[in-house]
């Protein structure tokens, strides 16, 4: 089955190969958290971790006592009612022109009868969602300050989405933010890993539940230093004319691929059908622009001038001082080479979470404008590189009635770059229209909630069981 939060990644993150190095804890703590978590500090060619007791028996108990206890995520929403150049400015920001979502006179003659949100906005991080608790008693205050593995160092290894309803036009979308399952591994990394579950659910306003996002952070007692020439030898090289035009070939085609107005019937796919390919590079720091103009700045809520100023004040050590001694973001590695290479990478680097998108971008082309992507997860397995292409690509795995008699395929989908690595591995479900059965019935949520309440506290009993 698709798209199962808690085991689907959860084994295979030992090597701390995560999308992002400078992240450091759970989203749903404070970003001043966030930083003062971090137990390691460089040296020469290696980086060290603060040897300290960082997970303990106390501090996961401590940590289980927080699943399920909402409270307000401390960055504001980047789209507080995001319109139809919303929905655009996102899908070209990870470079989609699909007319469902950019085009309100195409969009009106499908089964939608108007534009919708590519699954991307619906509750990507902090795209959408306004806070639904935004004060805390002072018990649970006490309960939720600092973080009982402080010290443990922090992977983002995975993101696991589910959509339920579509999101229109100018609507105003709650959120509520909780940690949702905490579960102690054994790892080849270090003795001991802790693996935090924090989920986000968005709805609309008095409205339907429209999507959840898992994410899972992996925390390790890491006691060996890690040496930052492993990542020296990844080839970076130039591309010859030809090469460019083999990748020029497939972005020339990748219009004709999109399914769009042509139903994919469900009776019509067989197990072991392709999805893709859809290329997406060489990466250049202008693809991270424009990645920002249409996601704005994320988790680490970077501002500019005086409103970085206000957030240096908040986390000192989030910052440090560049080549003129002018104090900047960490999140730097993402765009300024000297930065990338002084956290031990050969070259810039993306933020995982582009790759998710572009795992999306994958299967909506595939499915076409009649049908409803579901579920989707992945893995951060490996950095990827200015200068590195990648091909997303998936295979139909298995065709069945989900929920009793809904259409479904469930898809192996990845991402590949171009020295033949694996480094954005994943799953999707997708519902398909069907010629016996009629038109997609969207799914229903979780638990029958109708809440983003409801929804915690049924991902609350989910995560329990696994």
């Amino acid at each position: 089955m698709a798209a199962r939060p808690p085991r689907a990644a959860a084994s295979r993150h030992d090597t701390g190969t995560c999308s992002s190095t400078h992240v450091l804890t759970t989203a749903v703590t404070s970003a001043a958290d966030d930083v003062r978590s971090s137990g390691s500090f460089a040296t020469g060619r290696k980086i060290y971790v603060v040897q300290m007791p960082a997970i303990t028996d106390e501090g996961v108990a401590q940590l289980r006592r927080r699943i399920g206890v909402s409270q307000p995520h401390p960055m504001s929403p980047h789209y507080l009612a995001p319109n139809e150049d919303a929905f655009r400015h996102v899908a070209e920001a990870y470079g989609d022109d699909n007319p469902l979502w950019c085009d309100p006179e195409y969009a009106t003659k499908t089964r939608w009868g108007g534009v919708i949100a590519p699954p991307q906005l619906v509750g990507g991080d902090t795209l959408i969602g306004e806070n639904e608790i935004t004060t805390l008693d002072p018990d649970t205050k006490e309960l939720l300050r600092g973080d009982p593995i402080r010290g443990a160092h922090a992977f983002y290894a995975g993101s696991f989405r589910e959509w339920w309803t579509p999101l229109r036009p100018g609507t105003r979308v709650a959120r509520r933010n909780a940690l949702v399952g905490v579960h102690d591994k054994k790892s080849e990394f270090a003795d001991r890993a802790v693996h935090e579950w924090t989920a986000e659910v968005f709805a609309v306003s008095d409205g339907p539940v429209l999507s959840a996002q898992y994410r899972l952070m992996i925390r390790t007692d890491r006691e060996k230093a890690t040496d930052r020439k492993k990542y020296d030898d990844t080839p970076i090289e130039p591309y010859t004319d030809e090469q460019l035009a083999e990748i020029d070939a497939v972005y020339a085609g990748e219009r004709e691929r999109r399914r769009g107005d042509v139903p994919r019937y469900w009776e019509d796919v067989d197990e072991g059908d392709g999805l893709g390919p859809l290329v997406k590079g060489p990466l250049r720091v202008t693809d991270m622009v424009c990645w920002h103009v249409g996601m704005g700045m994320g988790l680490y809520g970077v501002r500019a001038l005086r409103l970085g100023y206000d957030q240096r004040q908040k986390v000192p050590r989030f910052f440090r001082p560049d080549d003129l001694n002018i104090p900047d973001v960490q999140q730097r590695v993402h765009w300024d080479a000297e930065w990338a290479r002084a956290a031990g990478n050969p070259a810039v680097y993306d933020y995982g979470r582009m790759r998710e998108t572009w795992l999306i971008h994958l299967c909506t082309d595939w499915m076409g404008d009649d049908a409803w992507l579901w579920k989707l997860d992945c893995e951060f397995r490996k950095f990827n590189y200015v200068g590195d292409a990648h091909w997303m690509r998936g295979r139909v795995a298995r065709k069945y009635l989900a929920d009793g008699d809904r259409p479904a395929v469930d898809c192996e989908i990845w991402g590949e770059n171009q020295r033949g690595e694996t480094t954005t591995p994943g799953h999707a479900t997708i519902l398909l229209p069907s010629r016996e059965r009629g038109d997609v019935r969207l799914p229903d949520v979780g638990g029958g909630a109708t809440t983003c309440q409801q929804t915690l506290d049924a991902l609350v009993e989910r995560f329990a069981s696994q």
